[in-house]
């Protein structure tokens, strides 16, 4: 690692007045400044800045520094959500990485994290050497010719599914967008991963009011049980009414290079009968425009498997 300078400013204002690199639990930042992937030479320490809280009264509102083990223990967090969070990481870990870092995580591509590799994430132009190289765990939607790493984020999956807002402040202000709109598909330009201007910071995580997302769950398909990425993941809430689907919220991780909303297989869902066959058949659409490399075919079954499974559990035990 590289010598940087640390400041831990104590209001927002301060800390959005300085152009540096803000660090809260540093679960990413740091494990990527010691590889030298990254070498930021002014960290901003935010962990003081008053960005916490989790407010349920009118949907859920989510603080940017608030902890993943906070927030998958609170009460009023859809189960979805705290399921993600409980499966994304090691019980320290969670305990130091906040809600903010963890929806900006980098990928967990090898070549990315290996600096005597080239990777046109770290450095545009330089080529992709998971095209032809190793590329068991890498994405098979939302590929391009340039980069083919999938997103790390496991809670990301969840409130892309629940239609999640971040709000971002800024000296010039603030704004607020989509988080499905937030992330950018990697195209020509995979270094450009998210939204964020130079100067914002992620203030909080709104996720809107929707009561039938009690009846909700995150599967996660990985190579061990214990702390590992995605293979393939899966969240969904459904709201069944007289054992018919009314409304359904699909979305999945593990198998693209951004959190993954499957909007096909969400309308095939809805007005069906409750059942195996009508999972199958919906989620026979969770593949539509796959890309799969040597090593990563198996994703595309696995990917419609584990959305049946999400789905199952759901609804076994319940009709």
């Amino acid at each position: 690692m590289r010598p940087v300078e640390l400041t831990a400013p104590e209001t927002v204002q301060d800390a959005l007045a300085q152009p540096a690199t803000p660090v809260a639990g540093g679960t990413t930042l740091v494990d990527l400044m010691k590889l030298n992937v990254l070498a930021p030479r002014h960290v901003l320490d935010i962990n003081a800045l008053p960005l916490r809280g989790i407010d349920t009264a009118d949907g859920l509102r989510i603080g940017a520094l608030e902890r993943m083990s906070d927030v998958a223990a609170h009460p009023g967090v859809y189960p979805m959500i705290s399921r993600a969070l409980l499966l994304s990481a090691s019980q320290q870990l969670r305990n130091m990485a906040s809600i903010g870092g963890n929806l900006l995580q980098r990928t967990r591509c090898t070549y990315f994290r290996d600096v005597e590799m080239p990777c046109n994430k770290r450095e545009p132009g330089s080529g992709c050497p998971a095209l032809e190289g190793a590329n068991r765990m890498h994405a098979v939607l939302g590929t391009s010719d340039s980069c083919v790493a999938t997103h790390a984020s496991d809670v990301a999956v969840a409130f892309t599914a629940l239609d999640a807002e971040l709000r971002l402040i800024s000296e010039a202000g603030e704004r607020t967008v989509k988080l499905a709109d937030f992330y950018r598909l990697p195209g020509d330009s995979p270094e450009v991963e998210n939204d964020l201007r130079p100067g914002e910071l992620i203030a909080e995580v709104v996720v809107p009011r929707l009561d039938w997302a009690s009846r909700s769950t995150y599967v996660k398909v990985r190579d061990r049980q214990s702390y590992e990425f995605a293979l393939g993941s899966a969240a969904v809430a459904l709201d069944v009414q007289d054992e018919k689907i009314a409304d359904a919220r699909v979305a999945v991780g593990g198998v693209a290079t951004v959190p993954w909303r499957l909007s096909a297989v969400e309308a095939a869902l809805r007005g069906a009968p409750a059942t195996l066959e009508s999972f199958e058949d919906a989620a026979a659409l969770a593949a539509e425009g796959a890309r799969p490399l040597a090593s990563n075919g198996f994703k595309v079954p696995l990917l419609r498997r584990t959305v049946v499974r999400a789905l199952l559990e759901l609804t076994e035990g319940s009709h």
